[in-house]
């Protein structure tokens, strides 16, 4: 029996779409810069769109709108019928030219300035909101931050004003972070961009080695995964002549950077690139010997597993997804990184959605809610894993699938 046309997965639109247009698989694919082995798994459903750029790309070369290949408004894309409440508060925190009026000598805010370790301690508490999911609330207080922050390089001086750019660096990574989770990829872009001078001011290179991995991040969210690549790698490289004496910090900046670099090259279905940059990351963590979080980006050996487990995810590789998975224990994790807890049951849900395994899927799906909410709520793949799911429901199997989908936000509340 024919699926009804909302549970139509994205690829399934994609294969409807360019054969209503004449396309070869391998001609599309050439088009929007992808393979064509790419283009075949999304299709299948091995793979998922989970770019809004890629997407933009896909509609204009078959000539329909990006609401024809998500089957939703696009109004509701990416992040289904669920708001993240914190976009119009750090909207306005990253389109505020205090600076303009500031530069002529017109007083801009009340009250003192903010000293540096209130500053610190509320950056730290964003990073520990990120970590732990709750993304609304920690994306809530770095709308607060960016104007104490920028204020503050403003109107301290020499040491202090130094300390402030540090500051400043560190707020724009975590605003970066979680603009790029929740989808909002524009704004993301223009935060991990505003991190590298204010890391340059404050004379950090290892700063600046992060701000690079934040902008890496975005790329990849944005589908500029060879730019993903670049930036990572250059940062790399510029660390590598350190790397005889590095300390933990520039050990696990250096990691990160791979890691980054990574999930791109996999993404490009390099394989050999694949290889060696997990190569490097395994021995960066085996030389670390701990699972440690230095700028906020929790690389150690732990960290490394987990990308091993995601990196099969994007290349299609269901069995090894499956099998790294399930030896992964997400107890491995310190407590307050339920997000990355939780993406270890997000990557099985994908690799049992791969191989069919409906029931196994939807059951990852509810210990990652369970864990993480937020996590799972504003997550594309999830999104699309559940389009998937709904496609070829078994009800008797699968009970929990369509609350599910309810409270992601991709079904109607009277459909469920």
């Amino acid at each position: 029996m024919t699926q009804p046309v909302e549970y139509m997965s994205v690829g399934e639109r994609i294969a409807i779409y360019r054969r209503r247009r004449g396309l070869s698989q391998l001609a599309l694919a050439n088009m929007i810069g992808r393979s064509e082995a790419w283009l075949s798994q999304v299709e299948r459903g091995i793979r998922h769109v989970d770019r809004v750029s890629v997407l933009v790309r896909l509609a204009q070369v078959l000539k329909v709108t990006v609401e024809d290949l998500i089957g939703q408004p696009l109004s509701l894309a990416p992040n289904g019928g669920i708001e993240f409440r914190a976009i119009p508060a750090l909207r306005a925190a990253l389109t505020d030219y205090e600076v303009i009026p500031a530069t002529f000598g017109v007083a801009m805010g009340d009250g003192p300035v903010r000293g540096l370790s209130g500053l610190r301690r509320n950056v730290d508490q964003a990073n520990r909101l990120y970590q732990a999911a709750h993304y609304e609330e920690g994306g809530l207080l770095c709308s607060r931050l960016i104007g104490d922050a920028q204020r503050a390089t403003r109107e301290l001086t020499g040491d202090d004003r130094r300390g402030a750019f540090g500051v400043l660096a560190e707020t724009y990574h975590i605003t970066a972070k979680t603009l790029t989770k929740v989808g909002e990829t524009e704004l993301a872009w223009i935060a991990a961009e505003r991190s590298l001078p204010a890391a340059q001011w404050a004379e950090l290179p290892l700063l600046m080695a992060a701000s690079a991995y934040h902008l890496g991040k975005v790329f990849l969210r944005a589908g500029q995964v060879e730019e993903a690549t670049g930036v990572a790698m250059t940062a790399a490289r510029a660390l590598e002549p350190g790397l005889v004496t590095a300390t933990p910090e520039h050990l696990s900046a250096w990691g990160a950077l791979h890691l980054t670099a990574l999930i791109a090259v996999a993404r490009q279905d390099d394989r050999v690139a694949v290889r060696q940059l997990l190569g490097e990351a395994r021995a960066t963590a085996d030389r670390i010997g701990q699972d440690r979080n230095d700028f906020w980006t929790a690389f150690g050996p732990t960290n490394v597993a987990l990308h091993e487990v995601s990196t099969a995810v994007e290349l299609g590789d269901a069995g090894e997804v499956v099998r790294k998975g399930e030896a992964l224990d997400p107890a491995r994790f310190p407590p307050g990184l339920l997000g990355r807890r939780t993406q270890v049951f997000i990557d099985l849900a994908r690799g049992y959605t791969q191989q069919r395994k409906d029931a196994a899927a939807v059951n990852m799906l509810l210990e990652a809610e369970r864990l993480a909410p937020e996590a799972v709520r504003y997550q594309v793949i999830v999104k699309e894993m559940l389009r998937e799911l709904l496609r070829r429901e078994h009800r008797a199997s699968t009970p929990q699938l369509r609350p599910l989908a309810v409270r992601v936000g991709i079904l109607r509340e009277d459909a469920s």
